[in-house]
């Protein structure tokens, strides 16, 4: 059995960027059945109407918006792969999340596996990236249960969606954070949420295009609260430590803060967010105000 696997790449800001990373997509043992690119304006995908086999598409900005877009533009999809615009993949990865899904009709979500992640770091290189894939020797005939995929890598079964009308949660604004989550629990009420060990790759962490650290520290604490208080499946505990440890990590930080994280931002939108948590005005889309 096959899949119609497409795959979703939004981006914003990091047209050079995506452009690396669509070449190496284009040389995947298992070529999608399409690769879409959606920015938000012409400046985040110009050039990269020139690469063979993508498809550039635009919508209003905002991460989830535009997952939502990407699905909507692959109506014949039986499955679509999120990729982030700063992640390179092992040349069989395609391959590995299609046999998976294709096999167990009952997995939902499938993540792959990271080996690398400069989100916590400078960020990498696409070099370095494939680098670290050709280096990799670990076991990976291996399919786990896991809580959620992780949105850098992240392929979702797309018939219980359009069946239940799922979508990623448009009210986490810009780069979402913790939509991933979100969608994967509500899916897992369908079936099973995994990460698929043949599946290997690298998120960069590529620093430009991302937000200010003082909206980014409001969402870490509004997002997960407001998904909690859904009641879709997000518990209360998983928000609270989520919390927890950003905001013991941007306090333990914040005087010494490394060059490529705004520590203090995040850490006046942690307090921003707590003082809106207690006069109850507190809300995923008020970052946009900030």
């Amino acid at each position: 059995m096959t899949l119609n696997l497409v795959i979703g790449i939004p981006t914003v800001g990091r047209a050079d960027v995506v452009r690396e990373i669509l070449i190496g997509i284009l040389r995947q043992s298992r070529r999608p059945d399409r690769i879409i690119v959606c920015g938000s304006k012409p400046a985040d995908v110009v050039g990269l109407e020139t690469l063979a086999g993508v498809e550039i598409m635009l919508s209003r900005p905002g991460l989830p918006r535009q997952r939502n877009a990407l699905i909507a533009a692959a109506p014949e999809a039986d499955a679509m792969l999120f990729l982030d615009d700063d992640f390179v993949m092992a040349a069989d990865y395609v391959a590995a999340i299609e046999c998976a899904m294709a096999d167990d009709p009952t997995i939902m979500v499938a993540t792959g596996r990271v080996i690398a992640d400069g989100i916590g770091g400078p960020g990498l290189r696409v070099a370095e990236a494939e680098q670290a894939i050709r280096a990799d020797r670990a076991d990976q005939d291996v399919i786990a249960p896991v809580f959620s995929g992780y949105g850098c890598n992240m392929a979702v079964r797309l018939a219980p969606m359009r069946a239940h009308a799922i979508a990623f949660d448009e009210r986490l604004p810009l780069y979402g954070w913790q939509e991933d989550v979100d969608l994967s629990r509500r899916l897992a009420a369908f079936g099973s949420v995994v990460k698929v060990e043949a599946a290997v790759g690298v998120h960069l962490g590529v620093k430009i295009g991302r937000n200010s650290g003082l909206r980014l520290g409001y969402s870490q604490v509004a997002n997960p609260l407001y998904l909690a208080g859904k009641g879709a499946g997000y518990p209360l505990g998983r928000a609270i430590q989520h919390i927890g440890r950003n905001l013991a990590m941007n306090i333990a930080r914040a005087a010494r803060p490394e060059p490529y994280v705004d520590r203090r931002g995040r850490l006046r939108g942690n307090l921003l967010a707590f003082s809106d948590l207690i006069r109850r005005r507190m809300a995923p889309e008020r970052v946009l105000e900030l």
